[in-house]
């Protein structure tokens, strides 16, 4: 698709391809706090040298298309867990599976928690500079264990009943599980002792039904997910070493972006080549 870039008020502005604040550009070796979110995080995992050019570069990729109707989803469950959180009883997902031992946790930095664009989960990893930071979906307690449980929602338009062991092993779904496990990381670096069971609260939209009729039909299914969060520190370490490099990674060959980027560059290059000369040595700018 093409990417069109406009203002707060939907009119066309300049798109110049750079990042305009300063705060989310990393200066290679700086010694300030910078804050680093999950999902920039998982850029990192998915292409090496898409996260240096956003990140130290600048280079920002084209922008996508929000996801109004997941986000719709998030915001009315959330609504219905925090009726439940307020009179601290289960919520009826959790009746109906047999886990009436377990209510939303109540938090006074609950909203701070969701919000990931101005609060989030965050911990400034041990020996660095980085605050890794996401914000989390909801936050479960078992009341047996006295654990907190990261809970993610999810929403989709499937032909096919959600089952556990397929919807966990769904090659798109490999980076829920990323997502949940730093989640559960990252709680358990603030203090809060974190349930080795997560959930993925997967909302399927009834595609198999007879016509819309202004509305749609889900079915609720709850995923449990055993996370394992050992590979994360790693991880990060490697990022930040990526960070603090001043060579440009190596591209990801799955990379679409990169991809992309390589065949333009391929194109305008040989226009710019004289008939008389011939064309450079085929490499990635």
């Amino acid at each position: 698709m093409v990417s069109l870039k406009r203002n707060s008020k939907g009119e066309l502005v300049e798109a110049t391809g750079l990042r305009s604040r300063e705060s989310s550009i990393y200066t290679p070796l700086q010694t300030e706090p910078f804050r680093l979110s999950r999902s920039k995080f998982n850029d990192f995992l998915s292409c090496q040298r898409c996260f240096y050019l956003d990140r130290v570069k600048g280079i920002v990729s084209p922008s996508m298309p929000g996801w109004t109707l997941n986000e719709t989803t998030d915001v009315l469950l959330k609504k219905e867990f925090d009726v439940c959180r307020e009179q601290q009883i289960p919520h009826r997902i959790c009746e109906e599976a047999g886990l009436d031992h377990i209510v939303p946790f109540q938090h006074e930095d609950m909203d701070k928690w969701r919000n990931s664009l101005h609060g989030g989960l965050a911990h400034q990893i041990d020996g660095t500079n980085i605050i890794l930071h996401g914000g989390v979906d909801d936050i479960w307690y078992d009341q047996q264990t006295e654990e907190v449980i990261v809970v993610d929602y999810k929403s989709q338009a499937n032909k096919y009943r959600v089952e556990q062991e397929s919807y966990l092993a769904g090659v798109y779904h490999q980076s829920y599980k990323i997502q949940l496990e730093v989640y559960a990381y990252l709680l358990t670096k603030m203090g809060f002792k974190v349930s080795p069971t997560g959930y993925f609260y997967v909302c399927n939209a009834d595609r198999n039904a007879d016509g819309f009729f202004g509305k749609m039909l889900f079915e609720e299914t709850l995923v449990a997910y055993e996370w394992n969060s050992d590979w994360i520190e790693e991880k990060l370490f490697a990022m930040l070493k990526i960070l603090n490099s001043d060579v440009i990674p190596e591209h990801n060959q799955s990379c679409e972006n990169c991809a992309y980027s390589h065949q333009r560059a391929r194109l305008e290059n040989k226009k710019r080549i004289p008939p008389n000369r011939p064309p450079p040595p085929d490499h990635w700018p």
